[in-house]
Order: C-alpha cells, then structure tokens, then sequence
C-alpha cells in the first residue's frame, strides 16, 4: 500500500524533528539530524540552513513492513503558507505537530483550516512534552475547542475505545455489546479518519524519540489507501523546480500510469525519478499513489493538475502584500525580469509584474521574511544583488449590486462584440463565470473563448487600479462574424465588456484582515485594547490565566502589520504576537486610500474600458459611457 503524509505545525513546534525521526525510524536516513546542527535531511537548501526554518516542501521514501510511505516535510512560516497548502493538496494524511507549551497558535488555525478545506484526514502529535509547562491535556482540550469534536488522544487504543464509540453510532452499538476488539475497533477507525470524523492525538518529544515510534505503529496501522492503478493517468504538480538546464516538476500520481517517454497533455516524459532529499534514482515508470519528479514538461503549473484529473487548485492563503524590486540603474532590467519569471514559475504566487513605463517590477509576498529568502535567493542563485522596498498592502475591488458591460472590436477585417453581467457575490468567493447565450446565437467555441479571457487576465478595478474579486460573470449576448473574427478579437471585447461594466458598477474597496492572539503580562491588557481599538479592530473578551492574559480579534493588516515590534517595546519583549490573515473585508479608510494611491482609470490605457466600430471601412474609437448606442447586439 503507498500512502503520502505531510508534516505541517506552526513554526518551532518541532515540525523538522519529527520529520527526522519518522524517516529514521523508516530507515530513510542512518542518523537523526538537527535544526541547530544544520544537519536535517529534508532542509538541505542553503537558505534553509542558515535560518533555521523550513522553506521549500522536499519529499522523502521509506518503507515500514509492505507498506510504501512519501513523506512531504513542508515550510512552517506563515510567509511560506502557499508552498505548504500545495504540499498539503498532495497527502493522503496530514500529522499536524503542536508544542505541548504554545498549543494551538494562530498559523496552526491557518493550516487547519487549508487540510479541513482539502478534506485531508489529520494525526496529531503534540510535541515537546519534555518541556517546563508542557500541558498534554490543555492542548487536547484546547484542539477540541478551537476545531470540534474528534480529538482523542489514542496512545493506548483499548482506554480511548469508549470515547471512539461515541463519534459513531455503529460503533458505539458494537462497543457496549462486545466491548474493544481490534477485528472491529481499527476498520471502523481507519473509516472515521479518513471521513475526518476522527483525529487522532499522540504525545511525545520529537528531538529526543520519545513517542514518536508509537506513533508512527499507530499511524500505520490506523490509515489506508486505495488508488485506481488501472485508470487513466492523472496527476498533482505539488512543486516546480528550475536549473541551469532543466525544468523538474513534481508529481503526485492520483491513478493510472506513467512511463518514461510517454506524453501528456501534448508533452514528452524524458525521465523520471523518485526523490529522497536533494538525492534521487530514476525510474522507468510509476504509478497511482506514488511521488516523483520529471523532466519534459514546460507547461504544467505548480498547483495544477495535469492528464484526466481535475480539481480546485484555489489556493486558501494569497499574499496581502506587494514590493517593488530595488537595484542598480547600471543592471540590465529585462535579464532581472527574467530571473524574477523564473522564479515565479516555482512559486506563482509571487505574481511579478513589469511596468513598462515606470520600468519598475513588483511581486506579491506574504511577508517580511520572504522578502529577505527572495533577496537571498537572488544573489545566491544568480549572483544579483537585488533588494526590496517596504511591502504595501495588496487592496481589492468588487461591485455592490450588479451592472452590464458590452466591449466591440472591430477594425478592419477583424469583429467580435461580448455582453456581460456583473453581479456581486459572496466575500471570498473570487471570480466566476457562466453563459447564458445559446450556442445557436454564438458558437461554443467564442463562448469557451470568452471564458478563458475572463480567467487568463488580472483584470482592474476603477477605484485604485487594484485587482477584482468576487464577481460573477454572466455572458449575455455576443456576436462573431463568419470571415472577420479571430481569437485576439474577442479577448479585446471582453477586457473592455469587463472594463465598462466596472465603470458603470457600484465598486467597493477591499482590504485584507489579520487575525490574531496577543498574550502579555496582565498589567498590559488596557493598553493592548486601547490599541486595538484605535486601529479599527475588533476583539473577544480577554481571557487571563495566572499573571497573562489573552487577547483574541482581528484588524485591518494595514494598521496591524507592524504591531508586533510595538507590543515587544512596550512590554519589554515579554508580549507574544500570532497572527495570520483571514481574508479581505470593505476597505476601513477607503477615501484616504483611493486618494493616497491617486488611480486615474481614463489614463489607464492598458486596460481600457472603450470599443472599436468600423464605419466605412475604417475603425475609430468611442468612449466608454458612449459605446452602448453603437452595439450592435441587444
């Protein structure tokens, strides 16, 4: 049986260590590596070994009695969120590591709430019970609390069996007649994990091997997988990796096959391997549960799926910030635009954008930390030295309400007119589209066009000139002409449908929101709130345990985002900040925003909202707010 598990916990909760362990124990690895050592098997990057901290997902194989493990050991810093939930989108079982001491921290309610949108089942080991104010107990209580019910601690599986009982009814049914019975206990188990009905808790301290083999016992005799080895091939991109020379992308096979030299969606396999660490052997084919990389394939994004399989490769965490890159007027900009593109093939999340005018590129980020990764990476990948101005915050846009927008293009020898709704939709929800145009009225094909215009573009709002969100499309009416129209046509009607029907909405400013957990000496607490309050937060009734107390809420993260170094200097350093983001809300300040940023939308000709018609046999040009007398659709 092959089964991939990931390693995900909070930063410094022990995730690496545990990882090590695990793999040793499989007989990966002869010695168990450390973090301070700079000697852990699965952070051999540079980058990696000088922080401390985990930052790129690496995979590893080992086997425990017939069964074939793939173990993903995934960054546990916040800023590294979206290289975890791609990791994540490949396991068959998450163990979600927390310390014994710090419990339930705010990045460790982010992870739940990826593996809970993933539908992955989870284990959980509570590590670091060998410290001073290890609390076994608390943090079950506290697991339970944050998450629901499902949370049995399972060391000993014959004293946990009547709280098993009770999550299923069956089960309970078969407990007070028979009592425990492993013939009956670990099917019906194994069942409730994988329905995520049931999360098993273990104890223990990875840096020292306490508890971790019991664990790892437990973990294997309570998890199962079936995959379809006869099906059509499908696969997850989980990771790209770029060289000098070659582009590695990493799989995790969902069903069917896969052959060196065969050919998916259009592109050769030239060679396949399985990787353990920064080592690997090739292999001449894999098949369904099994994690590999291979060379030949130039267009399988990171996050994706590739052959027959489809899925949501939404990503749960986005950056909330974007920074412009800072170096020396002398460097050849468009080599840096380069290397910057290919990083964003690793990581897309980065979104890097040229300015063409201002000669200036931007990228998306999660935080501080990654900048400082980025500007190691560059120098040490590329030899740049290249550095970053403050991050700003990435605002949005959507509609209140719902308008129409209608874009023509017409040139000579060229047509294609597209008319869409605008409708608002729920907070979070991002962009969606539909047709409600018959394909007698217009081809499929244009329809499937449209779609794609509608998808392929990060299109602009007319407040800040910031990007969309939560917006359905609906195609309406559209026209091709048998001779004229060619695919370029209809993606200028549709940007300039999408940008009229923006001018002519009810637009709102977004902002993203941070939500938190400050803990500090109880004498702090009047401060902490006044604090709060004055950055337009909101928060929960403070929670005091002994001489601290807990503050739990949320804020704009335009005006908490550097909160942490303020709470350290007035508290002397004795102040905790946790935080995460938790999506975007109506903008706090809107005016002051829309005005700082000073976005004229009718200078934006990039992105213009205007259309082209042809009067004898010439195109001209007609203003947005003038073009709907001219369509020629009703």
């Amino acid at each position: 049986m092959k089964k991939t598990i990931g390693i995900v916990a909070h930063v410094d909760a022990g995730k690496t260590s545990l990882s090590e362990q695990i793999l040793y124990l499989g007989g990966a690895i002869r010695s168990v590596g450390r973090v301070d050592k700079r000697s852990s098997f699965l952070d051999f990057n540079e980058i990696e070994k000088e922080r401390g901290i985990t930052v790129f997902s690496e995979s590893a194989r080992f086997t425990l009695g017939e069964n074939t493990y793939y173990l993903l050991d995934t960054p546990g810093h916040a800023d590294f969120a979206a290289e975890a939930e791609r990791a994540v989108k490949a396991l068959d079982f998450a163990v979600l590591a927390v310390s014994a001491v710090e419990g339930v921290q705010s990045h460790t309610v982010t992870l739940w709430n990826i593996l809970k949108k993933n539908s992955i089942p989870v284990f959980v080991f509570i590590n670091k019970t060998d410290r001073a104010g290890a609390d076994v107990q608390g943090v079950l209580s506290k697991l339970g609390k944050e998450f629901g019910e499902g949370f049995v601690l399972c060391e000993n599986l014959s004293e946990a069996a009547e709280e098993i009982a009770c999550l299923d009814d069956r089960l309970t049914e078969e407990y007070l007649e028979n009592g425990f019975t492993e013939e009956s206990f670990i099917p019906a188990c194994r069942k409730l994990i994988k329905l995520r009905r049931l999360f098993p808790v273990f104890s223990g301290c990875a840096l020292s091997g306490e508890g971790v083999k019991e664990f790892l016992t437990a973990l294997d005799k309570l998890s199962e997988t079936s995959y379809e080895q006869e099906g059509e091939f499908s696969a997850f991109v989980w990771k790209v990796k770029r060289s000098k020379s070659e582009r590695t992308v990493f799989l995790k096979i969902l069903s069917g096959m896969l052959k060196a030299k065969d050919i998916i969606d259009g592109e050769k396999i030239n060679e396949i391997r399985i990787y353990s660490g920064n080592k690997s052997s090739p292999v001449q084919e894999v098949s369904a549960g099994d994690v590999c990389a291979v060379s030949g394939l130039l267009k399988a994004k990171s996050g994706s799926f590739i052959g027959e399989s489809k899925g949501d490769s939404e990503l749960s965490v986005k950056p909330a910030l974007f920074a412009k890159a800072e170096f020396s007027p002398d460097m050849d900009s468009m080599k840096i635009l380069e290397y910057f593109k290919l990083l964003e093939d690793e990581e897309p999340t980065l979104n890097v954008k040229w300015n063409e005018r201002t000669k200036e590129i931007t990228v998306r980020v999660m935080g501080t930390v990654e900048l400082e990764v980025l500007e190691d990476t560059l120098n040490k990948r590329f030899g740049e030295s290249i550095t970053f101005g403050e991050p700003n915050i990435v605002y949005m846009e959507t509609i209140r309400g719902r308008s129409h927008g209608a874009g023509h293009y017409e040139p000579l020898k060229h047509y294609a007119e597209a008319h869409l709704l605008l409708e608002e939709a729920p907070r979070g929800s991002g962009i969606s589209f539909e047709s409600a145009v018959s394909t007698d009225d217009l081809s499929l094909n244009w329809q499937r066009l449209i779609e794609t215009h509608i998808f392929e573009k990060e299109h602009v709002g007319p407040l800040t000139g910031s990007p969309v969100t939560d917006i359905k499309f609906t195609l309406t009416a559209g026209r091709s002409h048998l001779k004229h129209t060619e695919g370029g046509d209809f993606r200028r009607a549709v940007y300039a449908a999408v940008r009229q029907g923006l001018f002519k909405a009810q637009c709102v400013l977004l902002e993203p929101w941070y939500q938190f957990r400050i803990e500090v000496p109880t004498e702090f607490t009047g401060r902490v709130l006044s604090d709060i309050t004055k950055m337009s937060g909101e928060f929960s009734p403070p929670e005091t345990s002994g001489e601290k107390t807990s503050v739990a809420g949320s804020c704009p993260l335009s005006e908490i985002m550097n909160y942490g170094r303020t709470l350290s200097a007035f508290t002397s350093g004795k102040g905790v900040f946790f935080g995460s983001l938790t999506g975007y809300r109506e903008c706090h300040n809107s005016d002051e925003v829309i005005e700082k940023i000073g976005y004229d939308k009718e200078r934006d000709i990039e992105n213009s909202a205007d259309s082209v018609f042809c009067s004898h046999g010439a195109g001209f040009l007609v203003k947005w707010y003038e073009a709907d007398k001219y369509m020629h659709c009703k």
